[in-house]
């Protein structure tokens, strides 16, 4: 379930880290000032993992499913190789301007694709390979974003998967586990787990992050 860190924590942690890239600042208040989900963006610390796990890979090629107002999307950027691109998709079509500012303030806005409508028919017209995929969008479609981007993504690519334990719902034997989020992420994690073409593992970093390697 999703851990709430102690704020002397989370001050360490990021007082000891790379500093996040400017933009994220803004965007962070202009999400809440411009927002009714600001729950939903990513925090500092989930943040920095994501840079630098793309940072680590140095990909050429990332994929992400669902961007909301562009948090999780700037901090992927971070890592790109020097002709790299980052196609982000999102359902949201209000959300655009936020998104759009926050790429520029970022300075990647020429290396990020913006992709606003219904992420499996955005999909379709997508050509791998990818090296890095984000799943971050619809819960009760992760199973069905998972079989139609595992193709797109190379050989020795990477696969993460957000919310995966989902606030300990998916633990529960009640009603809270029985709505068609938790199953959609229930039936995701069981998928995973039972891919003999993959290398996975949950880390229990704010809300669960799956982490997937394509064999």
């Amino acid at each position: 379930m999703e851990r709430n860190l102690p704020e002397e924590e989370i001050s360490y942690i990021t007082s000891h880290s790379s500093p996040a890239n400017k933009a994220l600042e803004w965007l962070t208040r202009q999400t809440n000032l411009r927002t009714n989900h600001a729950r939903m963006l990513s925090d500092g610390i989930q943040g920095l993992f994501l840079s630098m796990i793309s940072r680590i890979m140095s990909p050429r090629k990332i994929l992400e499913i669902g961007t909301f107002t562009g948090y999780s999307a700037i901090c992927l950027a971070e890592g790109l190789a020097p002709d790299g691109t980052l196609d982000t998709l999102e359902i949201n079509d209000e959300l655009e301007d936020i998104i759009l500012e926050a790429f520029v303030k970022s300075g990647y806005s020429d290396r990020i694709r913006l992709h606003i409508g219904d992420a499996k028919k955005t999909l379709e017209n997508l050509e791998g390979p990818y090296d890095l995929a984000y799943i971050d969008a619809d819960k009760r479609e992760y199973a069905e974003y998972y079989g139609m981007v595992f193709d797109k993504v190379r050989k020795g690519g990477v696969i993460l998967a957000d919310n995966v334990l989902w606030d300990g719902k998916i633990f529960s034997s009640g009603k809270a586990a029985k709505d068609r989020q938790s199953s959609g992420i229930m039936a995701f994690n069981d998928i995973v787990a039972r891919d003999s073409r993959v290398a996975s593992m949950i880390l229990p970093l704010r809300d669960g992050l799956n982490i997937i390697y394509k064999r």
